[in-house]
Formats: structure tokens, C-alpha cells, sequence
């Protein structure tokens, strides 16, 4: 028995407490208080697999207009123009318009190119005995292919995905909106908007040029382009997105495979197996594991009510280690049968990048045991990422 076993009742996004293992936790919330109040931060919270999944099919009274990041929400609206901090017909609209780059079609051209990136950066490894699967893998391969697609050049790729990373840090009293994280979007900002500026003289064959061109049809009828302030918000959106959550997901592979070295030889032995692995490591370790919307209505919920105009976290973490809904849900299982998870989110909100982050990780794993089909984790070395809304390694050194 832990002490998070025995204390009282309590979780917070922004405290690291609760950061490093938060599965006791959050099986205490699912069994204790399936709907949790935090006073502090005023926030109600639900944790089970079967709440997270409704609130998540239902935009109109969890709505995203107000920010979809705890500390940020409030009564008022958000006025930033970013696509998962709409509501619809705003979003629907949007979504449209940004969904054609990210077609399984278009994503599946992809693949050669991905595996031969992965390839190039796990030969330049090979030789050496130890070496940073976040770092020198992990995190590239993503930000990399993110970067491409919007058309980073390739000699800046490592400085946007440094920026990416910066933008992600988390203040402990101040939550990710704090001055380092600040100091890091003014810079993305900066350098995202003077490409945009430059591709309106010389346009590419990239996202960049289709934000700048893409047309959405307003509610009159009429279609219209984004103004640069809306590209610059979606290409903030999809660089950083398309960054963060992928290098966590493989650095919690390495992590995890390494701790089930017979279900990593099964791998081995039969790639086949890999694209369900993949869907289970999104189950075991989600690597955005909290969302949060506002609340618009009263909503009762197991006897209490959610008043409207309330913060609402949705727990996505704890909702895949539900055992309501995955039977022996702390087991990792590469063979696992499941209906769905909801790692990518769920609803209207469902993340445009699933099939790219599916190939990516699928991919990176065939390179990644192809070469090192054995491995161990430096946990002495490795370095945690936390936000309210990410969790996973920054650093993870590992013995191969």
C-alpha cells in the first residue's frame, strides 16, 4: 500500500505529486469519486472511461470556446483563434478546411518517407552502446515530419522543435502559461509568422502556402481565406501538436517494452503485431492524459450536480486504465481486443493527426526493433515531462 493509497482524496493537474505515477490515483477517483471537485482550482473532474467518453461526444454542454487547458478556462470565450478552442459551426468550418492535409490517403504517401528518416537516424546510432531514445529519436522523428509538411526548412527543424519543447514547460504555481513557455511562443510566433510572410511572395508546395490559400465558406455562403493571423494560429497548432504527443507516445514505448521484454520479442518475431501494440500503448500511457472543457448547463452526474459555467476535466489517462471498460486494464497487453480508446480525444474534437501519429509510431517501432531488438532503460537518467495536459520523457537514455 502507497501513501496515495492512505491520504485523503485529492488530484491536481498542476501539482507534481501527482505527476510521476498517477495511476493509484486515479483508480481512486474512478472508485471513490467518480465526479471530484478540486476547491483550489474550482474544477469538477471525471475519470471513468464511460463519463469521459460522453462528455467528449457532447460539444454543446462541454464546450471548447473557453480553452480546453484548466488554468486557462474561464467565463469568457477565448480569443484565440485555434481550431480546438471552437465550438461548432466555427469549428466544423475550420476542421473542414485543415482535415484535407491530414487524409489517411495523404498520410499513407508518408510512410516511405517517415521509414526512411527513422532509418537514417537510428543507423547514425549504430555502434554505440547507450544513447537517448527521446532525444536522439523519439522527438525527431515526429517534429521532423511535422516540420516538412508545413515546410520548415531542414536547417531549422531542430530549432522549432526545441521552441515546441520550451512551449510545453510547466511553472508549478503558474501552470504552462508561465514566462518560459511565453518567451517560447513569442519566438515560434516570430519565426512561423516570417515564413508565412515569405510564402505570400514565394509560394511552396507545402502547408504553409495551403493555409495562406485555403478558402472556408462563411455562414452567408461566401468563401473567404484565412487572414494571416488565423494561418499563423493553425500552423502554431499543427506543428506543435504534431510534435509533442508523438515523441512522448515512443518514449513511452521504449519504456514500456522494455519493462515487457517478452511482448517486445513477440514484436520482433512478428511485426504484424505491432499497429494493435501501438493502440495499446495509447491505452496504457495516453501522452496527453487530460483535457478540460466549460460546462454550459447544470449537469447532474452520479447524484451531484455540475453547475453551469464550471470547469470540467476530463481524465483521458484514467479513462484507458478503466477497468469497467478493459478488463485487467493495469496489465499491458500487446494482444488486447478493444473497441476504441480515447487517446486522440473522441467527438467532434478527435485529433486530425491520428493516422499520421499511428503511422509514426508504428514505423518508428519497426525501424526501432529491426536494429535494437533488446534494450534497457537508464530510469537514473531519464526526465520527465509534466504539464496539466502532457505527460511523459523529455530524456530517456537507453542500453542497447
Amino acid at each position: 500500500m502507497t501513501a496515495a493509497d492512505t491520504q485523503p482524496l485529492a488530484w491536481d493537474p498542476l501539482n507534481e505529486t501527482y505527476k510521476a505515477d498517477p495511476h493509484s490515483i486515479w483508480k481512486r477517483l474512478r472508485d471513490e469519486a467518480p465526479l471530484y471537485y478540486n476547491e483550489q482550482h474550482d474544477f469538477y473532474a471525471v475519470s471513468r472511461f464511460a463519463d469521459v467518453d460522453a462528455f467528449s461526444r457532447d460539444p454543446k454542454t462541454f464546450c471548447s470556446s473557453h480553452g480546453t487547458v484548466m488554468e486557462m478556462l474561464g467565463p469568457d470565450p477565448t480569443d484565440m483563434e485555434i481550431m480546438i478552442f471552437m465550438d461548432p459551426p466555427e469549428h466544423t468550418r475550420y476542421r473542414r478546411l485543415v482535415s484535407k492535409a491530414f487524409t489517411p490517403r495523404r498520410m499513407a504517401l508518408l510512410e516511405e518517407e517517415i521509414r526512411s528518416l527513422c532509418a537514417g537516424l537510428l543507423d547514425g546510432l549504430h555502434g554505440r552502446s547507450t544513447f537517448d531514445y527521446v532525444q536522439d529519436f523519439g522527438a525527431k522523428v515526429p517534429a521532423y515530419v511535422i516540420a516538412a509538411l508545413l515546410g520548415v526548412d531542414p536547417d531549422d527543424r531542430d530549432m522549432v522543435r526545441g521552441l515546441i519543447d520550451e512551449t510545453f514547460h510547466l511553472d508549478p504555481e503558474k501552470g504552462m502559461y508561465n514566462d518560459v513557455s511565453f518567451a517560447a511562443m513569442e519566438k515560434l510566433r516570430d519565426y512561423m509568422l516570417a515564413v508565412l510572410t515569405d510564402r505570400q511572395k514565394n509560394p511552396r508546395d507545402d502547408m504553409f502556402t495551403d493555409l495562406l490559400n485555403g478558402e472556408i465558406v462563411d455562414e452567408d455562403g461566401q468563401p473567404r481565406r484565412l487572414t494571416m493571423e488565423q494561418a499563423l494560429n493553425f500552423a502554431n497548432l499543427i506543428g506543435s501538436a504534431g510534435t509533442e504527443t508523438v515523441a512522448r507516445l515512443l518514449g513511452w514505448a521504449a519504456l514500456t517494452l522494455a519493462d515487457h521484454p517478452d511482448q517486445r520479442a513477440e514484436l520482433v518475431a512478428n511485426f504484424s503485431l505491432i499497429p494493435n501494440a501501438v493502440e495499446e500503448l495509447l491505452r496504457y500511457e495516453a501522452p496527453s492524459p487530460v483535457q478540460s472543457r466549460w460546462c454550459t448547463a447544470d449537469v447532474e452526474v452520479y447524484g451531484q450536480i455540475i453547475p453551469a459555467d464550471s470547469k470540467v476535466v476530463m481524465i483521458t489517462g484514467s479513462a484507458g486504465r478503466d477497468e469497467r471498460a478493459y478488463p485487467d486494464a493495469d496489465r499491458f497487453d500487446i494482444h488486447r481486443k478493444m473497441d476504441h480508446h480515447l487517446s486522440f480525444g473522441y467527438g467532434i474534437h478527435f485529433c486530425l493527426g491520428a493516422a499520421l501519429a499511428r503511422m509514426e509510431g508504428r514505423v518508428a517501432l519497426e525501424e526501432t526493433l529491426r536494429r535494437f531488438p533488446e534494450w534497457t532503460v537508464d530510469l537514473d537518467g531519464a526526465v520527465p515531462l509534466y504539464t496539466s495536459t502532457v505527460r511523459g520523457y523529455t530524456k530517456l537514455p537507453i542500453f542497447v
